[in-house]
């Protein structure tokens, strides 16, 4: 059931159009492999007929293809060295900051997928409460995908998935288990809100952050629209927060709404 070239290009436009993701010619075989089951679900018999369909689909079957064709691969503390970063330089930064202003202290996820990131964020954020004494906490957790986000906030995870970056004491202590799969509590799920929003567009439901993790997504996205979404998340921080990307990601010639830190590479303060 492979596509032609004019297929392939007329779907991997609907994707950028949706989500902002560039696919190359490379990934057509990833694209029939993701997409495969979304036709079959919808009745679709062909590529072709479902390039048709995009152009006037129904709400169900275009979120469809962005679920399907949206990375969601993630687990729990992922990378290690953002997670130090953000107990040992942000948060402490941070609070100080807020606690002279007598103002709260907000965290943005902002691409969440199915939430180890944000609930390994929460976790820190109780780790960390000596620094945080009397502060109101809170994070915002966001992504593209309804399906990722519907995984993210029911906070239940298989045995494999927490096993993935959780030593046994944060299971235990943040995590209740359910036959064989494991659901966060209360006291970790009700630090979180989650929302389904597309970096692309307007983003003032977010409202003013102090600090963004925002990781592994600007790589697939071409140059033009990386200084679009770096603009746009820039307009939502405060001026003494931080922005966090993933490792392979740079914002040398996309935009000077950033500057690197002295602490790491791919740690951020906006500039004024």
């Amino acid at each position: 059931m492979g596509m032609q070239q004019q297929t392939y290009n007329a779907i991997a436009r609907f994707v950028a159009q949706e989500s902002g993701i560039k696919l190359s010619d490379g990934k057509a075989y990833m694209m029939e492999s993701r997409l495969t089951p979304v036709m079959s679900e919808f009745g679709i018999s062909s590529f072709e007929h479902l390039a048709t369909q995009l152009m006037a689909a129904t709400s169900e079957l275009r979120q469809a293809v962005v679920d399907a064709m949206t990375t969601n691969e993630s687990f729990f503390f992922r990378d290690r060295t953002p997670f130090d970063l953000f107990s040992n330089v942000m948060l402490p930064r941070v609070a100080e900051a807020k606690r002279a202003n007598g103002q709260p202290l907000r965290i943005w996820c902002a691409a969440a997928a199915t939430g180890q990131e944000p609930y390994s964020l929460a976790i820190s954020v109780l780790e960390n409460q000596t620094v945080l004494d009397g502060l109101d906490v809170s994070i915002l957790a966001t992504d593209i995908s309804q399906a990722a986000l519907g995984t993210a906030e029911s906070g239940r995870y298989t045995q494999f998935e927490v096993q993935r970056g959780l030593s046994a004491q944060r299971l235990i202590t943040h995590f209740d288990q359910e036959g064989g799969a494991w659901r966060v509590k209360p006291h970790l799920r009700e630090l979180i809100e989650f929302k389904e929003l597309n970096l692309l567009k307007s983003l003032h439901q977010v409202g003013k952050v102090d600090i963004v993790f925002c990781r592994n997504v600007l790589i697939y996205f071409d140059v033009e629209t990386k200084a679009q979404v770096l603009g746009n998340i820039r307009k939502q921080m405060s001026n003494t927060g931080y922005l966090m990307l993933g490792a392979a990601e740079t914002l040398v010639g996309v935009t000077d709404h950033f500057l690197p830190t002295a602490e790491h590479q791919n740690l951020f303060q906006p500039t004024s």
